[in-house]
């Protein structure tokens, strides 16, 4: 077997945990084998361990990584002066390229992460709930602005989130609409379910 190939700007930690993500996704985390993860990354089950400490690790990091991304972009969206129906945008575009982007990370993150063992499992449900509930906040705003019209801002956030989610979906199938289109369709369809 040969050497943990990096890309620029990558270490070989970053390379295993991508190809952790793209193995959970196919298999799902607890029928999957470290053994199997370090055949996709084209070295011996024992040279992983050198670079990371377990599966679960991995997984935490996965879904850790995700979440950060998430939280760190809502976070300069909340506090933002833009219209909330601006920061809502924002939001489903920025949840739109993630999808397109980390598709695998954000598989594992959206499906896998009742595999975590606390504390980790807890902090994750935690931060989860806050992105949510920072969403839902913006909407509220925006409904006492009188930019939205008056509707229950936690099902306006499921149904958002669900949405996107969705793109599963369209990933797996490749319909024949560009990436841009997509995102413009969907973000127009979504907003238009909120604005006044």
């Amino acid at each position: 077997m040969s050497k943990i190939r990096t890309g620029q700007g990558s270490s070989k930690k970053d390379v295993i945990i991508k190809k952790a993500a793209s193995l959970f996704r196919q298999k799902g985390y607890a029928a999957s084998s470290m053994r199997e993860l370090a055949d996709l990354v084209g070295v011996e089950a024992p040279s992983l361990y050198n670079h990371i400490g377990s599966k679960s690790e991995l997984l935490q990091a996965i879904c850790y990584t995700v979440a950060n991304e998430f939280n760190g972009h809502l976070g300069k969206v909340k506090n933002s002066k833009e219209s909330c129906s601006k920061r809502i945008e924002q939001v489903i575009r920025f949840h739109i390229e993630m999808m397109l982007e980390s598709f695998d990370e954000v598989y594992v993150a959206n499906h896998e992460w009742k595999q975590l063992g606390d504390p980790f499992l807890s902090n994750f449900l935690q931060q989860r709930r806050s992105y949510e509930n920072v969403m839902a906040a913006i909407i509220e705003e925006g409904i006492a602005s009188k930019e939205f019209r008056k509707l229950h801002s936690h099902v306006a956030v499921l149904t958002i989130l669900s949405a996107v989610r969705g793109l599963e979906s369209w990933l797996r199938h490749r319909k024949n609409i560009s990436k841009e289109d997509l995102e413009n369709n969907m973000v127009e369809h979504l907003l238009n379910g909120l604005n006044k």
